[in-house]
């Protein structure tokens, strides 16, 4: 997705499809110890979007998945 802002031109990357297809765009959250063990064990995980796969890339290299991120932010919202 392209946007013009006066003669600036802003290019949304996260549409971009990777070379694995667009499920592995999105980096999803995970119970820390469960994501350790799958990075040491290779065993899967599941995300809280309900994504199951096995770890294997920097999650930093993407941007965070949006349905992970609104559950997430509900959760905190539930504890106040």
């Amino acid at each position: 997705m392209t946007q013009q802002t006066g003669s600036d031109v802003l290019e949304d990357r996260r549409t971009v499809p990777t070379e694995d297809g667009d499920h592995e765009r999105f980096s999803h959250f995970v119970p820390k110890d469960k994501l350790m063990d799958a990075m040491v064990n290779g065993t899967p995980v599941v995300a809280l979007c309900g994504k199951v796969w096995i770890p294997a890339r920097d999650p930093e290299r993407y941007p965070t998945c949006p349905t992970c991120q609104e559950i997430w932010e509900s959760l905190k919202e539930g504890d106040e």
